[in-house]
């Protein structure tokens, strides 16, 4: 999605006769149905300073103009883009616009720069880095930019900081950065232009702009996918933004901690999709590969299950169980026993230990003492049952107890959802677990359907999932999943009667994600969480519905063999009003987390009518989807458009 495309000449017209913001303004309300005229004349002094940039003559009047494009599947826009040709190859010049007027220079970490943001000194990903990352982001996901041999040339615009002797912008700690991206400050608007013009000589004859806004979207990478690679040192995700601040820091901290012998606790938090689980890996192979003594743990088994399905026949089986813990496994760990600990859905994390719920004291404390650097990755929005204890709050009480320092961040870049920010907003919103000020679906970038039958629910989950086997089915644990049923692929445990509906919980245990058999089978919230697909089908059972205009929840409705909300019961005899309020958000968390494990599209069956109308409504759409997807090769978008 771009939020103003024009010629050069067009754009330095809008902005000579001050229309320019006005035209930002509509285009923001059309497209993206929210922001605010203030937020769009922040930009004004640096679109400004753009357009004196593009006044040269040898800038042809019919290069191409765009001002925020954003990057598919992810929430960073490119500030400023222009497009052309240099008389032989086609070319997209990126340039990242920075108001800053002071760095300081970071030397013990890669990439990181100081500047003031917000009235505050921070650390930030360097202007050069930013605009690679951007570049290589673009590159990654679009198909035309590779099969067009489009190039992108990235730099960075710093129009209000004065270079000066020894700058620390431009030390040579940043060279291979610089390399990649060079950067522009004030007094360089001739360097600026001939940047461009060594690149865009001629105008955008092909339709570049277009070509990269609608160019097919390569499928997203997945992590259960790349992580065989990246155990072998190869790069395949690229940190932008707080996520390379906050990776940096990671590594540099882990490192320090074994250096000086001092205890540490970091804790990020993050939404659905921030890339916590891609972080998590990633330090973890990088740790391992500096000598560090470093485990992944979660509590849930069924992302350590896939990554160990992934990994056999690469590396020894006892290598793949010493790197892969699960929670539980610390109970007798000694202090300060391993260099690294990295905690993935922390939030997920238990008082007790072992089967019987009667070993150790508290998770979150063994983890902490056993470790000389523990980093937890945590959204307290996914704690799903009663025994999750994981919060951030508990985490620094015994960081604490222990005289450890204490680290804290929060990423916010979204990669899941298409990059969705705003789905995430709406979800939270129509869920009604907080309010936000996204009412309604419009101008959400993301695909999300309500079907009102399940068998055509499913039949599109196995259309798309012939594309590469990552597209599955979820619901609600509202149906039992006796033991003895738990391998018989003939017995069917979710029934839903009106539509003569019947479909088996997953059979292969952890590695349904990822067998190429089970998209005919469902997954639950313990099966799915911590996993990502493309598509995701899910079913919202009896334990939510709408009531006068009210999305009520009903714990009764849940399966007794369901360990979520063991205790309820004793608990509602204690304090019903303080268990319904538990009950009621692990139940809404529980769909939350369900509904954002697509990277591309959530379908939603509620076996509740009325709460599948809601759905509708709130969607502003009264469409049914009975059609099957017009094609396997066929891009979101134009999904979209044929329904």
């Amino acid at each position: 999605m771009i939020i103003y495309e024009a010629t050069k000449s067009e754009f330095i017209s809008d902005v000579t006769n001050e229309l320019l913001v006005e035209r930002l303004y509509s285009s923001y309300q059309e497209k993206i149905g929210r922001t605010s005229k203030q937020e769009i004349v922040s930009w004004e002094n640096s679109l400004q300073r753009m357009s004196n940039v593009m006044q040269d003559k040898d800038i042809p009047n019919d290069a191409s103009v765009a001002i925020e494009f954003k990057i598919p599947n992810t929430s960073k826009r490119v500030d400023f883009i222009v497009a052309g040709n240099d008389g032989k190859d086609d070319h997209v010049v990126i340039v990242e616009l920075k108001q800053w007027s002071e760095v300081e220079k970071i030397t013990s970490k890669d990439a990181l720069v100081n500047t003031y943001l917000g009235r505050k000194k921070r650390a930030v990903a360097h202007p050069s880095y930013q605009a690679w990352s951007y570049a290589a982001l673009i590159k990654d996901f679009n198909e035309n930019v590779q099969k067009q041999q489009i190039s992108l040339e990235p730099c960075a615009y710093l129009h209000n900081y004065r270079k000066k002797e020894n700058d620390p912008l431009i030390d040579e700690h940043y060279q291979e950065h610089l390399n990649r991206a060079p950067v522009f400050t004030k007094g360089e608007i001739q360097k600026l232009r001939d940047f461009i013009k060594k690149y865009v000589r001629k105008g955008d004859q092909n339709k570049l702009i277009y070509q990269i806004e609608h160019g097919r979207i390569r499928p997203s990478k997945s992590l259960q996918d790349s992580l065989t690679n990246m155990l072998m040192g190869n790069e395949e995700f690229i940190m932008i933004d707080e996520q390379k601040v906050f990776y940096e820091e990671a590594l540099h901290l882990a490192l320090e901690s074994k250096k000086i012998n001092k205890k540490q606790v970091m804790v990020i938090e993050g939404g659905p999709g921030t890339g916590k689980s891609v972080m998590a890996v990633n330090l973890l192979v990088n740790l391992i590969n500096q000598g560090l003594m470093t485990l992944y743990v979660s509590k849930n088994s069924a992302p350590r299950d896939v990554y160990a399905s992934k990994l056999k026949g690469t590396i020894r089986k006892t290598e793949i169980d010493n790197l892969f813990k699960g929670s539980g496994s610390f109970t007798e760990s000694k202090l300060n026993e391993f260099d690294v600990i990295i905690v993935d859905e922390a939030h997920r994390l238990n008082e007790k230990s072992g089967f019987y719920g009667n070993q150790g004291e508290n998770q979150v404390k063994e983890l902490i003492r056993a470790s000389k650097f523990t980093l937890f990755f945590i959204d307290e929005n996914q704690r799903v049952t009663l025994k999750d204890i994981g919060s951030k709050d508990l985490i620094i009480k015994y960081a604490q107890e222990f005289e450890a320092e204490i680290i804290t961040g929060e990423l916010v870049s979204q990669f899941r959802c298409d990059g969705s920010d705003a789905y995430i907003a709406w979800l939270d919103d129509v869920l009604q677990i907080r309010q936000t000020a996204n009412n309604d679906y419009y101008g959400i970038d993301y695909d999300i359907r309500v079907f009102d039958n399940p068998h055509k629910m499913l039949k599109e989950i196995e259309t798309l999932n012939q594309i590469n086997n990552k597209s599955r089915m979820l619901a609600g644990y509202c149906w039992e999943w006796p033991t003895a049923e738990r391998t018989n692929t003939l017995y069917k445990d979710i029934v839903i009667p009106e539509h003569n509906f019947e479909i088996s919980w997953n059979l292969s245990d952890n590695i349904w994600a990822i067998d190429q058999n089970s998209v005919n089978e469902a997954g639950c919230i313990h099966t799915a969480q911590g996993l990502e697909f493309d598509y995701v089908g899910v079913i919202i059972g009896p334990d939510m519905r709408l009531e006068n205009g009210e999305v009520i929840t009903d714990y009764e409705k849940r399966a007794k063999t369901d360990q979520s909300l063991k205790g309820i019961k004793k608990k509602a005899k204690q304090n019903p009003s303080e268990a319904k309020r538990v009950a009621d958000q692990i139940i809404r968390n529980t769909y939350r987390t369900l509904m954002t494990r697509g990277q591309k599209g959530c379908f939603i069956y509620c076996t509740d009518p009325n709460l599948n109308k809601y759905f509708k409504d709130r969607l502003k759409s009264n469409q049914i989807y009975d059609n099957l997807s017009p094609g396997l090769d066929m891009q979101v978008a134009e999904d979209k458009e044929s329904y």
